[in-house]
């Protein structure tokens, strides 16, 4: 069927009304989140499983996390969101679950507190909050959502929009083809990024020595809001 010049009217009146519907997630958002304290966001796949090795890894960072103070931001559904939440309950951190409304229905996962579920329609808003109210990101293998909020963080970083944070990367079998083409091809043959990009970086395999890195930026730098 064809769209009608009415047809076009009436759905640019209704994106006008969505606006108050994004108001109202960040309303809401900005109020709650503003009380949590220090926190890190932990990226990663939806559908990674218990069994895996990487799940395992972000059970053992999300508890490394809260053993320093720190608690843990999730996408709030299954796979590495899960570990993260499960890492941080385990170890009576602070665990909070951003969920996104999908139309395959990811639901929450039962490690969240339950006054630290939220519950988002826009993409765009949830991004907001996992870089707005964390001090520092760490990133477990995951799909193109990972990878766009991974960008997202060393975006804001690097044009400075954000202060900086300590970036993550766990699991160096997983991200060391990404970041070895970020290095000779972005960087030396293009040059469309300069040298320093590279340290907003660090890749390990190990928990204690991310959360160890994370720690050792905040004997130099303030833990301060990032906000």
């Amino acid at each position: 069927m064809r769209t009608t010049k009415k047809d076009w009217t009436e759905t640019k009146v209704n994106d006008s009304w969505a606006i108050f519907k994004i108001m109202s997630e960040f309303v809401d958002s900005y109020d709650r989140l503003a009380k949590i304290g220090p926190c890190i966001s932990i990226f990663g796949s939806a559908r990674t499983k218990p069994d895996n090795k990487y799940y395992q890894l972000a059970v053992e960072v999300a508890k490394e996390c809260a053993r320093n103070g720190f608690g843990v931001i999730t996408g709030g559904g299954p796979g590495i969101m899960e570990a993260g939440n499960k890492g941080a309950k385990e170890e009576n951190g602070v665990s909070v679950g951003l969920n996104i409304n999908l139309p395959f229905e990811q639901s929450y996962n039962k490690y969240i507190d339950l006054d630290h579920i939220f519950d988002y329609r826009y993409f765009f808003v949830r991004k907001v909050m996992f870089v707005k109210y964390a001090q520092g990101f760490i990133c477990l293998p995951g799909g193109m959502g990972t990878l766009d909020e991974l960008f997202e963080a060393i975006t804001l970083v690097q044009t400075k929009k954000i202060k900086r944070k300590p970036i993550v990367l766990i699991g160096k079998e997983y991200w060391s083809g990404l970041w070895e083409w970020i290095k000779t091809t972005m960087l030396e043959k293009e040059n469309n990024i300069t040298p320093s990009d590279l340290d907003l970086v660090m890749i390990t395999d190990d928990p204690k020595e991310a959360i160890h890195y994370i720690e050792d930026f905040y004997t130099r730098n303030d833990l301060t809001p990032n906000f």
